[in-house]
């Protein structure tokens, strides 16, 4: 599962900085930097496994006045939930809880089907979660929030309360092209740009083609999917460890983990494999390969579960439904392309019986994921996407776009962001009308640019599985000193580089409010 750790940056006469790190080290490496440039205390919450919590508590690579670890916090048995805490915080914030509820994939028994939640549990999580983190607030009151992208709820619920409270958010986010990132204080936005202007003189649509090839962010992704999980030798070694050598407390001591007996863990392992092997041959079999002649708009899958739908865009989860909606609204003579995303391989596909209803439904063509996305772009009329790429990579050839989720690149004319599901018909009637224009596109590029840095984010997520965690196979482990040490100095360069875009961030948004 998903491990976590917050950690507050504080100088002794002005700022004060909170940073979270989802489970890759990112923000132990980053405040290691920082803490070389700049005189802060440091301290943190930590949301990690129980063998891995050892490190924190030894671990010398930076400062920390004080720790906290979440899971000493956090508690599934309550006498009484205090639901009266819980509304007021609501209101206080304007925080929809269950909504972060509803949509955490550690409670929803389609993505963990090793524990089922109960509606008091969930409850008695959120309230201990609601004091911690206002109690933290509260006494330090921070200036900044330094993080990456809110993978569960407990994250994104703490991103939110700073938004609230008017602490600065500094979000590192994958940049929308490859091999680059973008520090901004809401997530994949460019921060102060409400609106863009054409260029006078703009490149043409072949060479904005031109650039995205050599910016390919799905590139990027396809070879982070190659490395993952690949390692069959180190699939091995993890399940040494988890059967063999760890007393696997976790289970008794983190909601994340109930359930998750050693026996367990094996059959369900072992089902799973089985399981992909049987819906990648279908998927092979079944979804089509070819591209069709006739007129169609193109609507590629989400990968699940994903940040992009949970949190991104939380009432457009079910894409079956959306779908549904989507061939509701075609007029007559456009067909629905339907594409499997190419890294559901990763979760083991969906289910069969997922496939089949998409293939039943009428006037819908379920593509294969290893049909080019591009050339799908480039023969649609339209392009239909929740909150994906997708629909700005249609502008590069010349296709608007249609979305359902607040992004950055709904600033282009061309890309049209539904408000309300009765609006579908009438936006894609208007969008099938529209024409793109390159000037538009240039100039946002141009503002991406300005405002993002070479980082590769995947490989640095490969880096770490594979040093850390068994190729991604199991992120229980012991870390030692030496281990640690060597990654760090094997990162230094580029988090050097990395530390100094903060400070820029920060001094951007102390003269801003000046």
């Amino acid at each position: 599962m998903c491990r976590s750790y917050v950690i507050l940056v504080m100088t002794n006469m002005k700022d004060r900085i909170i940073i979270w790190d989802s489970s890759d080290f990112f923000t132990l490496l980053l405040a290691n930097s920082l803490q070389e440039k700049c005189d802060v205390d440091i301290y943190a919450i930590i949301d990690t496994t129980d063998r891995t919590k050892k490190f924190f508590e030894n671990q010398k690579f930076v400062e920390f006045k004080n720790v906290w670890f979440y899971h000493d916090h956090i508690s599934t048995r309550k006498n009484k939930i205090d639901i009266d805490y819980l509304n007021q915080f609501e209101k206080q914030y304007g925080i929809n809880l269950w909504l972060l509820a509803q949509n955490e994939r550690i409670f929803i028994k389609q993505y963990n089907d090793y524990y089922k939640f109960s509606t008091e549990q969930i409850l008695a999580i959120l309230e201990d979660e609601c004091k911690l983190f206002e109690r933290i607030l509260n006494d330090v009151r921070p200036d900044f929030f330094i993080t990456g992208e809110t993978a569960l709820h407990h994250h994104h619920l703490f991103y939110l309360l700073c938004r609230v409270k008017g602490v600065k958010v500094m979000i590192l986010n994958q940049s929308k092209f490859g091999y680059k990132c973008m520090i901004s204080q809401e997530l994949h936005k460019l921060d102060n740009v409400s609106s863009i202007t054409p260029n006078s003189t703009h490149r043409s649509l072949e060479e904005l083609q031109q650039y995205l090839k050599n910016h390919s962010m799905l590139k990027q992704i396809l070879s982070y999917k190659e490395s993952f999980l690949s390692s069959k030798r180190e699939k091995i070694k993890a399940a040494i460890q988890l059967l063999l050598i760890s007393n696997n407390t976790n289970p008794k001591t983190h909601f994340s983990y109930y359930g998750r007996s050693k026996i367990k863990v094996l059959i369900k392992e072992i089902a799973y494999s089985i399981k992909t092997k049987y819906r990648e041959k279908f998927v092979n079999k079944n979804l089509k390969k070819e591209i069709p002649t006739s007129q169609f708009i193109y609507f590629p899958l989400h990968q699940e579960p994903e940040r992009t739908t949970l949190l991104g865009s939380p009432y457009f989860t079910n894409q079956l439904e959306t779908i549904c909606h989507i061939l509701k609204s075609l007029p007559v003579g456009y067909k629905l392309l339907v594409k499997e995303h190419p890294t559901q391989s990763i979760r083991g596909w969906r289910s069969i019986s997922y496939y089949e209803r998409l293939i039943n439904l009428p006037n819908l063509e379920l593509i294969h994921p290893s049909v080019s996305n591009e050339e799908l772009i480039k023969k649609s009329s339209l392009v239909i996407t929740i909150a994906g790429t997708a629909g700005l990579e249609a502008t590069f050839y010349g296709k608007p776009s249609i979305i359902f989720s607040d992004l950055g690149y709904s600033l282009l004319p061309s890309v049209h962001k539904i408000k309300s599901l009765e609006d579908l018909s009438h936006t894609i009637n208007v969008a099938l009308n529209d024409k793109v224009d390159p000037a538009y596109l240039d100039s946002y590029i141009d503002l991406l640019e300005r405002n993002s840095f070479d980082f590769d984010l995947f490989d640095f997520v490969t880096a770490y599985q594979n040093r850390f965690y068994y190729g991604g196979h199991l992120i229980d482990v012991d870390i030692s000193t030496k281990q640690m040490q060597a990654f760090i100095n094997e990162q230094k360069p580029a988090f050097d580089r990395i530390s100094q875009e903060y400070l820029k961030k920060i001094n951007q948004l102390k003269s801003s409010t000046n």
